[in-house]
């Protein structure tokens, strides 16, 4: 049996650690897929566990030279510790100082600024001999694994440097008249700047890229619980389902939970992207995380921990954010082989370089420099990067997405997919007019009383407004067996005194309208129609006002050259009604779930990039055949199950947000990669040409991966309007 398991990975100092990992891993047969994400460090891996188990997945990982760690949904992620200066850097840095200022005094012809030639020695030895161990131990272990990362450049560069200045000053026949040229602090701040990019990128990637920080933020850590008649200020790990909490003015709810007592507003937007507080009153719920901004409510926890919404979220968005895009495949291809060209490309440099200027000491200094302005950590955090700051920004919406490969894809969208009931409108459709057929034996208000005996059993919005007609008008529903759904048709059941009764489609119950109803309303409205033993006994003209937002949202989609299609079983009149009011060009009506999908189909097949847009059962056909599809929170679960995303909000303009959020991610995405690419094509060439000294190259180098994280980070003030 296929099972999937997420590893949270430690000791990861570039790209090509990753794809190490991946490649150890891939090459089992017991695992189908695997794939890390060095931006996140996080690896996920499906495998076969009754040939091995997660356990021995770590082991293999940690084989490898790295930390691997499970993660389980059953626990919410844990927040990251703070990235602190360690000593080792803080040390490496006043080690640079007196290097710098030596280098200052060159630059205006202050020659004696740098300090003598055995001090510098001194120094470097402390560095190349002790403080860059860890760029040591990294290169070995990557070397030993069969694919060279970032420290592997790092090291063959100040190594080189270092023996050299140690030959030059005691060893050359120059050393002797103190004429030796030496150049420690090369490696001395090459290993300086190195570290210290490595430590902005760290503390990024922890601090800055990730949301689940803001999200675990929003649980309280001490709530007021009810225990043994009074009320107790307790640790929220001590808290147990069922117990009474409250929550005042100013306060987050810890749990989710239903109401006991009390009222007020509560803020929840960090799950729907809803920005308006919600009433809250006894018998409502409340959910986790929400902010209490007016009033005080008493609760009752019904779900804790990773069981609430806002722990599934922050579960759902740890998922989503470890995993990769397809588009990250060109990284990765290109960090494969990235340093082996680059130390190969150093080595015609030194070479070249020697036969052209007869001086193998600028040879080197070229070759050096090369090794150290390459950056394939660049290239592996450009996708990743973005993807991390995007999937949080989506969130931030009420946007949930599966993972990379579903964001990326709805960044290509260009036709959208839409059912009408709940999606358009209101899903709250109210009774608006109804027929009897005459003769038929059957009153309006009986009618209402057996249609409700079987719609009782549905989920649908007209079926739930059927049913509270008729208990609006204190009608007795009599009791209904063997209710069995006819998917995209209807419902139908054995009501008591009655016998067979049919409800739903108008060709379901074998009715026909007659054409001189006077009333407009049958022209537009979703009708269901009634039939009992098979003879139709009446139907109903259910109304359904649009959403307020949605006519702004359609806008938004043909705005951004979005074509928007309106597919519902609903009948022809009423869906073409609904696309005139939203200025809709492609409307389909009476369409079956399985006419849907085939529509989809169609669409794919004439070019186009389709996202579905649906709550119901019936949708999941055409959900599955989408290239992306969205599903409501709270509709169906099969529904829920087969979308690639989940809109917290049933709302088209959510929809708009999660195709436009996608967009300008993988525009991002784009961008990073076009920079990483740059700065190795044009770097690499200056630093063989020699217009780059190797100090220089360590200082670009650093910048280049915290360049990619801040263009990034850029995202999250993105105007998605």
């Amino acid at each position: 049996m296929q099972q999937k398991v997420r590893f949270q990975i430690e000791g990861m100092t570039c790209q090509a650690c990753a794809s190490r990992i991946e490649k150890v891993l891939n090459k089992k047969d017991f695992v189908e897929s695997a794939g890390v994400n060095f931006a996140s460090e996080e690896a996920q891996v499906t495998f076969d566990d009754s040939k091995t188990s997660a356990a021995d997945i770590a082991k293999i990982i940690e084989k490898t030279g790295y930390g691997a760690k499970e993660k389980t949904e059953d626990a919410l992620p844990q927040p990251e510790e703070a990235a602190h200066v360690s000593w080792r850097l803080w040390l490496l840095l006043a080690i640079n100082i007196p290097f710098l200022i030596g280098m200052a005094g060159m630059m205006i012809g202050r020659h004696d600024w740098m300090i003598p030639p055995v001090w510098q020695f001194v120094l470097a030895s402390v560095v190349q001999l002790w403080l860059a161990v860890p760029f040591y131990k990294s290169a070995w272990a990557s070397i030993k694994g069969g694919l060279a990362n970032m420290d592997v450049l790092v090291t063959i560069g100040t190594v080189s440097i270092y023996l050299y200045s140690v030959y030059m000053l005691f060893f050359s026949p120059h050393a002797a008249h103190g004429m030796a040229h030496v150049y420690f602090e090369v490696g001395v701040m090459v290993i300086g700047f190195v570290s210290l990019g490595k430590f902005l990128e760290h503390r990024t990637k922890k601090s800055s890229l990730n949301s689940l920080g803001l999200l675990l933020k929003l649980t309280p850590t001490q709530v007021n619980v009810q225990r043994d008649g009074e009320w107790k200020q307790l640790p929220i790990d001590q808290v147990q389902i069922g117990d009474l909490i409250r929550a005042n003015h100013g306060e987050r709810i810890a749990a989710d939970g239903i109401i006991e007592s009390g009222s007020g507003w509560a803020d929840e937007s960090h799950l729907t992207g809803e920005s308006n507080p919600e009433e809250k009153k006894a018998g409502g719920k409340v959910l986790a995380g929400a902010l209490m901004t007016e009033g005080s409510v008493v609760y009752r926890a019904t779900q804790l921990g990773s069981q609430t919404l806002l722990g599934d979220m922050m579960n759902a968005l740890s998922e989503a954010q470890g995993s990769k895009a397809p588009i990250a495949r060109v990284a990765d291809k290109a960090a494969a082989v990235f340093v082996p060209a680059v130390v190969g490309i150093a080595l015609l440099t030194f070479i070249a370089t020697w036969l052209v200027k007869g001086d193998w000491t600028v040879a080197l200094m070229h070759a050096v420099a090369v090794l150290v302005i390459a950056c394939p950590c660049a290239l592996g955090l450009a996708t990743p990067a973005a993807i991390m700051v995007g999937m949080g920004k989506a969130v931030k919406h009420g946007i949930w997405f599966k993972d990379a490969v579903a964001m990326e894809e709805a960044a290509h969208v260009d036709a959208v997919v839409l059912d009408k009931t709940g999606t358009l409108t209101e899903g709250r459709p109210q009774v608006a007019a109804v027929y009897c057929v005459p003769d038929s034996g059957f009153d309006e208000d009986a009618l209402y009383r057996i249609a409700a005996a079987v719609e009782q059993n549905a989920a649908h919005p007209l079926a739930r407004a059927i049913v509270s007609a008729a208990q609006a008008r204190s009608l007795d529903i009599p009791a209904a067996q063997n209710a069995q759904t006819v998917v995209g048709a209807g419902i139908t059941a054995e009501v008591e005194g009655v016998g067979l009764v049919k409800a739903g489609k108008l060709d379901f119950a074998e009715l026909r309208l007659p054409e001189n109803l006077s009333d407009d309303v049958w022209r537009i409205a979703s009708i269901v129609a009634v039939s009992a033993n098979g003879k139709p006994i009446g139907a109903f003209a259910l109304a359904d006002a649009l959403k307020a937002d949605t006519a702004k949202a359609i806008g938004r989609l043909k705005k951004h050259g979005i074509d928007v299609y309106i597919m519902s079983g609903d009948n022809q009149g009423t869906v073409e009604y609904v696309a005139k009011q939203l200025g809709i060009a492609h409307a389909f009506g009476n369409m079956s779930p399985r006419d849907k999908a085939a529509e989809v189909q169609k669409l794919k097949a004439a070019g186009k990039t389709v996202a579905m847009v649906g709550d119901g059962i019936n949708d999941a056909p055409a959900l599955a055949a989408a290239n992306v599809s969205f599903a409501m929170k709270g509709g169906a679960d099969v529904a829920e199950h087969t979308a690639s995303a989940t809109l917290m909000q049933h709302s088209v303009n959510q929809l708009a947000d999660a195709l436009l959020v996608s967009q300008a991610t993988l525009k991002n995405i784009k961008q990073n990669l076009f920079f990483a690419f740059f700065y190795n094509i044009l770097g690499i060439p200056l630093a063989a040409l020699g217009f780059l000294n190797p100090v220089i190259a360590g200082a670009a180098m650093a910048a280049s991966s915290v360049s990619v994280l801040g263009n990034a980070l850029r995202l999250k003030r993105v105007n998605i309007e």
